[in-house]
């Protein structure tokens, strides 16, 4: 009996199990949301029906619906063009556009993988609900994660961190690109240092950048280094969309106190071609470049310093730390307009959320919408609520099924005997 009633609360409650799995990306015109909240208690996981299809943006952070178990993090996805939330459980401390990485269409995430003995790197695809693991190709190594996608999204670069020494006092890290068709890799780096940067494709796929220390490499998709520079003081390389639209140049942030500014490098030399007419953001602890839009708009998530942050940003501070979770209260998503003389805040997001990233179709249509964050709770809080009860019901009326039998019994025998009574 108890069997009978969780299959029929299943068939109520879970109708959309049913609805065949359609492709969600068909005609889907992806914005920005202006805001984002935290997912509600009870999200539809990634993979759950009915599918999300494209996101627009993911977001990580410590707020209370953003974390679970021991300090595992909960990456929050927005839908590619409704308030539509999922979520996926993520490894400790997990950074949105850092170790967490949307494709550049927004069908697919990329997170270090939970519970697996072997480090690896999972991938969901949110479209058709599927997931596939990508291992390291890396001897010792103890810890994979994802570090960047390719334009076209058939390759994926990943970070493998080694120990360098028998003791395990100091580790360094592989940075290498995994074909995903063929699980193909080629080596870019074999001493990239655990506090290095972002990766930023070209817009054509051919070439790549990344900042391992203070010094930026130019490779190709084979692995051939074909220029290496060191960065002026106070400069980063930008964020994953570091390139120009053209592919001529790469962007670098400057620091110059609290305030943060956008030049333009050369990627053979590193010579300073000049500061971008975009507006300077101040009072962040650091800014990140998303990407460019089609006319040229820079988009950046600057990263706001927690209320208590025992740094100070306004000095020479490593990025990791200028990133790290308890230095972070909250992000934005800003625009930075040719000629504009102050930002334009796009995106706003709740205190204790600490990174974000963006699809790179968003970035490039520049498409905007009003947003309207879920509350309350979600399908999932009401499917264990309504299923413990019934369950423990079904589970009684199961153990007492002898006396509920005889009870019926008497009740019937009752029944037959006052028509036998009413009749005569």
């Amino acid at each position: 009996m108890a069997a009978l009633m969780l299959v029929a609360l299943a068939g109520a409650v879970l109708p959309l199990a049913s609805i065949p799995a359609v492709d969600p990306a068909a005609g889907v015109e992806a914005a920005l949301p202006d805001r984002v909240g935290e997912p509600p208690l009870g999200s539809l996981y990634a993979d759950d029906r009915p599918r999300l299809g494209p996101a627009s943006v993911i977001f990580t952070g410590q707020a209370p619906r953003l974390t679970y178990g021991d300090e595992g993090s909960i990456i929050a996805i927005v839908g590619a063009d409704a308030d539509r939330y999922r979520i996926i459980k993520g490894e400790i401390e997990a950074q949105a556009g850092e170790d967490t990485v949307l494709s550049p269409d927004g069908r697919r995430v990329a997170f270090r993988a939970v519970g697996h003995p072997r480090p690896r790197v999972e991938i969901v695809d949110l479209v058709t609900g599927r997931s596939r693991t990508v291992t390291s190709g890396v001897a010792g190594t103890v810890m994979i994660e994802p570090a960047g996608w390719s334009p076209d999204g058939r390759a994926l670069v990943v970070r493998d961190t080694v120990p360098a020494n028998p003791e395990r006092s100091a580790y360094r890290q592989v940075l290498s690109i995994v074909w995903l068709d063929d699980d193909r890799r080629t080596r870019l780096a074999d001493d990239y240092e655990v506090h290095g940067s972002l990766v930023a494709f070209a817009p054509d796929g051919a070439r790549l950048a990344f900042q391992t220390g203070r010094t930026v490499t130019v490779a190709d998709l084979d692995g051939r280094r074909l220029s290496s520079f060191a960065l002026a003081p106070e400069t980063e390389l930008a964020g994953k969309g570091a390139w120009s639209t053209d592919g001529r140049s790469l962007t670098v942030t400057r620091r110059d106190g609290a305030s943060w500014s956008l030049r333009r490098i050369d990627p053979a030399t590193g010579r300073d071609l000049g500061a971008i007419d975009t507006p300077a953001v101040s009072g962040v602890t650091a800014i990140r470049l998303l990407g460019w839009t089609a006319d040229e708009t820079g988009w950046v998530v600057a990263y706001q310093p927690a209320p208590h942050a025992p740094a100070a940003f306004d000095g020479p501070l490593e990025m990791d730390q200028r990133l790290a979770y308890g230095n972070v209260g909250t992000v934005r998503v800003l625009a930075l307009d040719r000629g504009a003389d102050a930002p334009t805040t796009l995106l706003t997001a709740p205190m204790e959320v600490v990174a974000i990233d963006v699809s790179d179709d968003v970035i490039r249509s520049g498409r905007t919408r009003d947003a309207s964050p879920p509350h309350g709770v979600g399908p999932r809080f009401w499917f264990w609520t309504i299923l413990i009860p019934v369950l423990v019901t079904g589970i009684a009326a199961y153990r007492c099924r002898k006396g509920l039998a005889l009870w019926l019994d008497n009740r019937r025998v009752r029944r037959t005997r006052g028509q036998g009574e009413g009749s005569s």
